[in-house]
């Protein structure tokens, strides 16, 4: 029999658990188990989600572990400590996308509905926290403030309710759950997800016109940011948000 030593996390970038396997062979890797999950915590942060597992196989191989427990079926063996590490630490930030997914699990929109919503999750935050949402720049288009890239993913829908992440009563929880961990898995992940849902209980009731509305109005970030010319978009700054969110929020 074998005894492997198992670091496990989730790779949302690759759509699946991800491990580091260690042969256990004497009680001298106790000290690079250690070194190596501090080193893990020091990359990564101190609320990263990591899980420990001793478990006895046939031998040496990740087939034999998943033979003497499924648990471990489905999970991608990393090769190495630093790969595991960046692994991590891309998901470690979030996208507008993720925060939009959410959204969308839980609530009905139009593709500009969600930009509105979208960006004053994004402003909340920045101005409780000091601290950005998503790593996505915020843009001055015409009809008011706009992340790009879930501009680009969900603006074929046009006025037309984003049908992509359902929130049917009998599926909700299959599409909310996962974009909830998503974010929960992010640095900060819990005050994120609350901040979200803040947002979300002062904003969700309003139509895409009334959001409009509050970002169009005098004093507000979109207002006192220059538009572009064409197809080229001016970025909105985080301080001309932090200056100037309370002007369109409710």
């Amino acid at each position: 029999m074998t005894t492997h030593f198992i670091f496990m996390s989730s790779s949302y970038s690759l759509g699946t658990r991800i491990a580091l396997d260690f042969i256990v062979e004497d009680e001298s890797i106790q000290v690079k188990l250690k070194k190596d999950l501090d080193k893990i915590i020091k990359k990564c942060g101190k609320d990263t989600s990591i899980s420990t597992h001793m478990i006895q196989a046939e031998d040496r191989t990740w087939e034999s572990v998943c033979e003497a427990d499924h648990f471990f079926k489905n999970v991608k063996v990393v090769e190495s400590l630093d790969k595991f590490i960046k692994l991590i630490q891309k998901d470690r930030k979030l996208e507008g996308i993720d925060v939009a997914k959410y959204i969308l699990s839980k609530i009905t929109c139009t593709q500009l509905k969600l930009q509105k919503l979208v960006y004053l999750c994004f402003a909340d935050y920045l101005c409780e926290t000091g601290k950005e949402l998503f790593t996505d720049k915020i843009y001055a288009f015409k009809y008011g403030p706009v992340v790009d890239t879930v501009y680009k993913r969900y603006k074929e829908y046009g006025y037309k309710p984003i049908e992509e992440e359902t929130t049917d009563i009998d599926s909700k929880n299959i599409y909310e759950m996962p974009s909830k961990s998503r974010i929960m898995f992010a640095e900060d992940g819990t005050e994120k997800i609350l901040s979200i849902d803040k947002t979300l209980k002062k904003y969700a009731n309003l139509s895409a016109s009334e959001l409009v509305e509050l970002t169009h109005k005098e004093n507000t970030p979109w207002s006192k940011t220059s538009k572009g010319i064409g197809n080229l978009y001016v970025t909105i700054k985080l301080d001309m948000i932090k200056k100037y969110h309370k002007n369109e929020e409710i």
